[in-house]
């Protein structure tokens, strides 16, 4: 199921994987198997919404990265412009002394608060975008560990003879200084 006609639509990749493992911790197990039993093609499709979600969380992430450099830009100019203003203003006041240090005065705390107000915006833009690659990160993180835990018991299973996959009785046992 494809989402790009339809973003307001687009499930979360988080919750998709969250139901993906409670489907595991509540599937049948099999009969002496560590295995156990998952309607394939649930587990599938909830797995596919899930890939399927990842791109759109990547490009909302890369969006988030072209949105905090056009605040930082557009303060960069608002910055540029008031600084501008700054000199055009100082220059009108050179005609007097008192006219002219009142002209400095006003000129470097109008450059103090565009660089202040400019360094705001853009920390609070990168602190914006760091929250979210934080989350997506996280969701990341959840979902190497649900692949990780899904190698690791297909690696089990792969691993065991099939010997060990029978019922075993203690009177066959070679070793027996546990009896």
């Amino acid at each position: 199921m494809m989402f790009e006609d339809e973003p307001d639509k687009v499930p979360d990749t988080l919750a998709l994987l969250e139901q993906l493992h409670d489907m595991l911790e509540k599937a049948r197990g099999l009969f002496m198997s560590a295995s156990v039993s998952v309607n394939r093609e649930e587990f599938g499709a909830i797995l596919q919404d899930a890939i399927e979600a990842l791109p759109t969380e990547l490009r909302e992430a890369r969006w988030l990265l072209k949105e905090r450099d056009a605040v930082i830009e557009r303060a960069q100019s608002e910055a540029g412009r008031l600084m501008e203003a700054a000199r055009v203003r100082a220059e009108r006041m050179v005609e007097k002394n008192e006219l002219v240090r009142e002209a400095r005065r006003a000129s470097e705390q109008i450059l103090e608060d565009a660089d202040r107000q400019a360094a705001t915006i853009r920390h609070e833009a990168e602190d914006y975008v760091d929250r979210k690659l934080a989350a997506f990160e996280v969701v990341l993180d959840r979902t190497m560990q649900q692949v990780q835990k899904g190698r690791e018991r297909l690696d089990v299973h792969a691993a065991m003879p099939e010997a060990e996959l029978e019922d075993t009785d203690d009177e066959g046992a070679f070793f027996d200084q546990d009896l």
